[in-house]
């Protein structure tokens, strides 16, 4: 039996690139919930989800999520991890647009611990995660029974983060997400690096969990390294459209088969969506739905 269990997280779809780039990224909720049932098959045991609506353009309209995360459960168990970045389509929302997500019912939400700056469409939009908007966010979040995830993009990120937790706003066990290799559409990330990722493992303070990602082609190392340091690891179509060098990945299911697959060669195994829960100090399924219901 492995000594551990890995949590795999899916991200299906794009607050950037769509079908343009690769038509197999899923844009309703319909295809959604295909693609993340599909890589829940595969080992998944979290999704991550941006939203776009009928017309393919990104959107943070709680009624389009509230569609999505229906059409997930009703396919699957896997824990609904709901993002509120802003939405970045022709006309990019704001840091307070996302905050509408909060209420789509989701099991966990990201929330990025600071201020970026991004580039759409030749565009450059600064998105305010401001120390005070994340204080609010992460109220309501704790108000609602969300977990957070805190997604790392720098360093300043990393030391916001551990000043929320020391003032209670954030409670174990804790769930860090370290972004990386965004650096070129995103002016406050940075290159992913093995040392670099090292040294926000050594950062983290006790009861934490962490998991990583590497957009485009860091992908994969990125994802076994964050193995190798004992955390966890994210793939899909958000992060990467590609499976190899030139060759677009056919599915989410592809990009998390191939995950699985380098877990168990390492001698490990995947979390089930109720093991990652508790891992996460979070309810079991079964006991959030009643919890609801009474």
């Amino acid at each position: 039996m492995a000594d551990r269990k890995v949590i795999v997280t899916v991200a299906p779809s794009s607050n950037f690139q769509g079908k343009e780039a690769n038509p197999a990224i899923p844009y309703t909720p319909e295809e959604i919930a295909e693609q993340v049932y599909g890589a829940w098959n595969a080992g998944a045991s979290l999704a991550h989800m941006h939203a776009r609506d009928r017309n393919g353009v990104q959107t943070n309209d709680v009624n389009v999520f509230r569609e999505i995360n229906a059409a997930v459960r009703d396919k699957c168990d896997i824990i609904i991890q709901d993002s509120i970045a802003p939405a970045l389509g022709p006309n990019p929302g704001s840091a307070e647009d996302g905050l509408q997500v909060l209420d789509a019912g989701p099991e966990m939400t990201s929330i990025d611990m600071g201020i970026s700056v991004v580039v759409v469409r030749g565009k450059t939009v600064i998105i305010e995660w401001t120390r005070e908007f994340l204080r609010r966010a992460a109220k309501m979040m704790m108000d609602r029974g969300i977990k957070p995830e805190m997604e790392i993009f720098n360093d300043s990120h990393m030391d916001d983060a551990l000043m929320l937790i020391n003032e209670g706003l954030f409670t174990p066990p804790y769930s860090f997400s370290f972004v990386t290799n965004m650096h070129k559409v995103n002016q406050g990330s940075v290159a992913f690096h093995p040392k670099r990722l090292m040294g926000y493992v050594d950062l983290l303070p006790p009861q934490s969990l962490f998991s990583t990602l590497g957009v485009g082609p860091a992908q994969l190392p990125a994802a076994l390294q964050s193995v190798l340091l004992g955390g966890n690891a994210r793939v899909g179509f958000e992060d990467n459209i590609y499976y190899s060098r030139g060759v677009l990945a056919k599915s989410n299911a592809q990009l998390v088969e191939r995950l699985v697959r380098c877990v168990r060669d390492l001698g490990l195994e995947v979390a089930s969506p109720d093991e990652a829960r508790q891992m996460l100090g979070m309810p079991k399924l079964k006991e959030r739905t009643a919890s609801k219901a009474a």
